[in-house]
């Protein structure tokens, strides 16, 4: 059997800056779409945008629909939204929101046949340009990655919207890109499979491993901007690292231990009111400690975690007191097969898991401790 060949991908068209909303119809044309179109939008941008979608879209002679999204990236709500498209003829289903919004989208623009255009509202994660979603339950546990055969033809992301966004998502993004040089790397190390089933190129895990300088150069800025809603140049360089190179650095460079323990983490109810990001930030403790990381690595991502309030123990996820069942439970769900722990660089059993789980909190929580007392 023959080495797979190495593969890059990413969307047609990446646009980012303060009113980007303010242009979508004409970036559609640009990319050739004429309507009628189909907005899947969550409900806050559906308050604060619908007044320009109507200007910028009746421009450009576009016509268009609106569901509201139900909330959760689910078989169900794909139907539904898959349904809607297919009554109005669409041409393009258009997601705005967040990452379970525009996973959603994704997924019906694939059934549907029709381009893909994302509209992130929120740095959050590093969905929007991705040729993949991640589906979950109706009770918010992972489900199953659903892969698509390209990536949005359009990605526009409103820098100024993204500003006026809660602080906490844009973190949750900064843990999501946190893991994307890590996790390649380590794929890289394991001559693994990307999530393009195929090779790494160079150019993803650089992709990668730029994301992580931005994270450290711009981080704690982009943070301090964030809690003021103003947009500046740190911002623009963490929503850039968030979503396109955190995008094609996962996608095209790989995912290991980080990802699949966020889906352990999943199957707890108590962390269901913790983010995507947040979850990963954890995820990628554990990974450290799998891989037995150096102490200098470990200080690098416990002090940009923690400098801009990401997760680093067990009980910032919800568990304050798991029993030893309840981290088996989510051992057996992050070695599942199929699951990218599976590309590190050596065989990794539940067991190992768990052990590396229960070390990361307690590493987690001596470094807490160790910032309390030098404070």
């Amino acid at each position: 059997m023959t080495n797979p060949l190495a593969v890059l991908q990413s969307p047609a068209r990446y646009v980012q800056g303060r009113g980007a909303t303010d242009h979508l119809g004409q970036e559609l044309a640009q990319v050739g779409i004429t309507g009628p179109v189909l907005i899947l939008s969550s409900a806050a941008p559906l308050r604060i945008l619908s007044r320009t979608w109507s200007e910028t879209l009746g421009k450009a002679n576009i016509e268009f629909s609106v569901e509201t999204f139900s909330g959760e990236c689910s078989p169900d709500e794909i139907d539904r939204v898959t349904a809607a498209g297919k009554a109005a003829n669409v041409t393009a289903i258009i997601g705005v929101g967040g990452g379970k919004v525009l996973d959603t989208s994704r997924a019906v623009a694939d059934a549907l046949g029709v381009a893909a255009v994302n509209c992130p509202t929120v740095a959050s994660s590093d969905a929007p340009c991705s040729a993949l979603s991640v589906l979950y339950q109706d009770d918010d546990e992972f489900l199953e990655y659903r892969f698509y055969k390209s990536n949005p033809q359009l990605v526009l992301v409103d820098s100024s919207v993204i500003a006026r966004a809660p602080t906490r998502l844009l973190v949750s993004g900064i843990g999501d890109a946190l893991a994307t040089w890590w996790e390649a790397d380590t794929v890289r190390r394991s001559a693994s499979e990307n999530q393009l089933h195929g090779q790494p190129t160079k150019t993803g895990t650089a992709l990668a491993h730029l994301c992580y300088q931005l994270l450290k150069e711009n981080a704690t800025a982009a943070v301090a901007a964030s809690n003021l809603n103003v947009v500046t140049p740190a911002l623009e360089n963490i929503i850039e690292a968030n979503t396109l190179l955190s995008g094609l650095g996962f996608e095209s460079g790989g995912l290991a231990a980080a990802h699949s323990v966020h889906n352990g983490l999943t199957t707890q109810s108590k962390t269901r009111d913790f983010l995507h990001g947040e979850k990963v930030s954890f995820g990628l403790v554990t990974q450290f400690v799998l891989e037995d990381r150096s102490t200098q690595d470990f200080d690098e991502i416990l002090s940009l975690a923690t400098a801009v309030g990401l997760p680093v123990t067990l009980a910032q996820v919800g568990l304050k007191k798991p029993t030893a069942g309840q981290i088996h439970h989510i051992a057996e769900r992050t070695v599942a097969p199929g699951e990218t722990i599976h590309h590190e660089p050596f065989k990794v059993s539940a067991t190992d898991v768990a052990d590396s789980i229960w070390a990361a909190d307690a590493i987690g929580r001596e470094w807490l401790m160790s910032r309390e007392n030098s404070h």
